[in-house]
């Protein structure tokens, strides 16, 4: 991921410090944890040739992928869902990958409907999109929907119009990124408010360079975050540090559901990062998550 990419020389500059809880959360948590919460922990994409000898083994092929990453994490943010639209056939083949496992996946809406043009008319790709997806069955997570960096709140109507469309019957997260939409307090507060009343998410992603984007606000007891790291950059620890203890915070609070993605810049070193994640998490906040296990390296005798 690209988005909100700092040089590296300039890491140690930026104040990576979370934004205060905002009372619109008291509306959402309750103060009693959920007995069982839902953590689910993944990357963007399963089929990173980067991983050959990392966490896959080294002579796995492409199609196999699939079948290894699922023994790694219990989740996917899928991006591949945003660049084409998927039939069914396809769908269930990748369900059968993670069958009898709590494995979720998470599909990004597709860019025909959220990028190209308007968000007019666009029921028809949205209903094929919806019907491809469904075929994930139980393995089915949250369809996260975002929109450019170019949409600003001056097409808020047209946003909220789509949104009150959707089925309620799907988990809907929704990303926006024109800084806007963060600065003016009075636009920040009638997006969260709808989300809420349409009982929908906010994305939140955590970007070196767009600090506004990790806003904190939660419209229902969930959340999903997009985390960028910088190729294990020392601040990629203490952010993960932090992002723990907020964690916590929420899911000690009643937070029901959590799903955390892994990005960089550097896709090659997400499943270091996710194993520091997952090992805090689970010491923190007494989980049982699973987390990526390394192929072991073969010694040279000679």
């Amino acid at each position: 991921m690209e988005f909100g990419r700092v040089p590296e020389n300039e890491l140690d500059k930026i104040d990576f410090s979370l934004p205060a809880e905002p009372a619109f959360n008291n509306a959402v948590l309750n103060g009693v944890p959920v007995t069982n919460p839902k953590v689910y922990i993944g990357c963007a994409k399963w089929g990173r040739t980067e991983w050959l000898g990392k966490i896959y083994p080294p002579k796995t092929k492409e199609k196999d992928f699939l079948q290894h990453y699922v023994q790694h994490y219990n989740s996917i943010e899928l991006n591949a869902t945003h660049y084409q639209l998927y039939g069914t056939d396809t769908i269930q083949k990748w369900a059968d990958k993670s069958a009898g496992k709590d494995f979720l996946f998470c599909p990004k809406m597709y860019n025909g409907v959220t990028h190209i043009g308007s968000l007019k008319g666009k029921e028809g790709l949205t209903t094929e999109f919806l019907k491809g997806i469904q075929a994930f069955g139980d393995n089915l997570g949250p369809i996260f929907i975002q929109v450019s960096e170019s949409f600003s709140p001056a097409r808020k109507s047209e946003l909220f119009a789509y949104l009150q469309f959707l089925p309620k019957e799907f988990q809907f997260f929704v990303e926006v990124r024109h800084p806007e939409w963060f600065a003016n307090a009075t636009i920040s507060k009638e997006f969260f408010t709808t989300l809420r009343q349409l009982n929908m998410g906010a994305v939140i992603t955590d970007a070196s360079g767009r600090r506004d984007c990790a806003h904190m606000y939660l419209p229902v007891a969930k959340t999903f975050i997009r985390y960028v790291g910088n190729s294990l950059h020392p601040s990629d620890y203490a952010r993960i540090d932090v992002w723990v203890n907020r964690m916590k915070q929420w899911l000690d609070k009643g937070l029901s559901e959590v799903y955390f993605f892994m990005h960089m810049h550097n896709e090659a070193t997400s499943p270091e990062l996710t194993v520091y994640l997952v090992d805090k998490l689970n010491k923190e906040c007494g989980l049982k998550l699973p987390k990526p296990i390394f192929v072991p390296q073969q010694q040279n005798l000679f």
